[in-house]
């Protein structure tokens, strides 16, 4: 199924680029294919136990714009550190596997593996930190073993998430890629899996290009979110497949610094949370475009979600061609994210645009916190099933009748399409 998704995903960047030329991406990089690196400068061989010392000494003594090769077989290890233009080239064949111990991971306190009142006790798997260039490359697999039974005990990664949830507490467990104050980070072709936490987060990165990545793991899988833009400005996700137990993609600002010129371009998102930005906007989030993008199944598709505790303004936001399938919520603008929350820190949503944007059935919640902070929307050939429904609170929505289906409350009918036909519209439209 993976492989035929992402066929088609190919495909249909193909064809999409002769319409979208004259867009201009928010990325203001100039984005290319990645290639591989030219120059291996070494190429490990899995023991069968635990190879964290070679691989971790393999990376310290590549030079900038060389490649540690991996060729096939399983490497487990535990937390590793890249180094500044060194490439992590996972060949085909290849499984790099996270051990499941949290004494591995735990940053001298303790509290690895355990519920605790934050949730910040582990190291990640594979850390950027202050490196410059670089990045993962490759067909091969990075599996976090979310799922396996940790520190030989009767409890995995997720299920100490879900016990943590029902106990009101924090889990502390690994990430499976964190990139922190980088600059020039590239990922292409790699399969990431089964994350005890996120898959990839990002804090303080000044250019990152996702390509062509698959990162797989359980719908039920807690806080696994695919692919976290933290404070970071020029990152493209491109050509990928996402599907995860939480946001596919979620855009976030809070105390570390804004974002902004962010390209979410031809993406499938299978099961999960949806292309998202928030909840943390404090800091201001801003030039997004998420184009080309099918969200299948996802529990809510186009999300903006803050409220008065971590809110901030969210603006210059472009959704278009965009296809949605078997959503609850396919569209969710809401600035009441948690409606219980308390602080000063107003949501602001203004200069949001969504255009040949299309789906089946659901809820289309548009929820400004008051008039004077009213959301700001236009659409522009936005359309759905006649079961779909609008929620619309302190929200001004800029659109012609004859452009949006449903109709917006108070507006005439026009005809409506079922889903399944607006979305392959959407396509062959987007597409040709």
């Amino acid at each position: 199924m993976i492989k035929r998704f992402r066929n088609w995903i190919l495909l249909s960047i193909l064809t999409s680029m002769i319409v979208c030329s004259a867009v201009k991406a928010q990325d203001r990089r100039t984005i290319v294919e990645p290639v591989a690196p030219d120059t291996v400068c070494d190429r490990p061989v899995p023991s069968g136990r635990n190879d964290t010392v070679s691989l971790q000494d393999a990376i310290e003594h590549c030079p900038s714009g060389a490649a540690v090769y991996l060729g096939r077989g399983e490497f487990h290890s535990g937390p590793l550190e890249m180094k500044s233009g060194v490439t992590l080239w996972v060949g085909r064949g290849a499984t790099l596997i996270a051990i499941p111990e949290p004494a591995a991971y735990d940053k001298g306190l303790g509290q690895c593996g355990r519920i605790a009142e934050k949730g910040d006790g582990c190291r990640p798997f594979i850390s950027f930190s202050k490196t410059r260039g670089g990045g993962i490359y490759g067909e091969g697999v990075i599996d976090g073993q979310g799922g396996a039974m940790i520190g030989g005990g009767a409890e995995s990664w997720w299920q100490l998430a879900r016990r943590a949830q029902a106990l009101g507490g924090n889990q502390n467990a690994p990430r499976l890629i964190q990139i922190d104050h980088a600059q020039d980070i590239t990922f292409s072709g790699v399969t990431l899996r089964n994350a005890p936490n996120f898959h990839v987060a990002l804090s303080r990165v000044e250019g990152a290009t996702f390509w062509g990545l698959t990162i797989d793991t359980p719908a039920d899988a807690r806080n696994t979110d695919g692919i976290d833009l933290g404070a970071s400005q020029d990152v493209t996700v491109t050509h990928s497949l996402i599907r995860t137990g939480d946001d596919n993609v979620a855009i976030k600002a809070g105390d570390s610094g804004s974002s902004s010129h962010i390209s979410i371009i031809d993406n499938y998102f299978g099961w999960g949370h949806g292309m998202s930005i928030g909840s943390e906007v404090n800091s201001g989030a801003r030039d997004i475009l998420v184009r080309n993008l099918t969200l299948d199944g996802t529990t809510s598709g186009l999300r903006i979600k803050s409220d008065v505790s971590r809110g901030g303004l969210v603006e210059g936001v472009t959704y278009e061609y965009v296809c949605l399938r078997g959503n609850k919520w396919p569209v969710a603008f809401d600035t009441k994210y948690d409606p219980r929350a308390q602080g000063t820190r107003i949501p602001v949503y203004r200069q949001i645009v969504l255009r040949h944007v299309h789906g089946d059935t659901g809820v289309l919640l548009m929820r400004g916190l008051d008039e004077r902070h009213a959301l700001d929307v236009t659409l522009e050939d936005v359309r759905f099933a006649n079961s779909a429904t609008w929620q619309l609170e302190h929200a001004n929505v800029t659109a012609k009748h004859f452009d949006v289906s449903p109709p917006l409350p108070g507006r005439a009918a026009e005809p409506l399409l079922r889903g399944s036909e607006v979305c392959s519209r959407a396509f062959r439209d987007g597409n040709r």
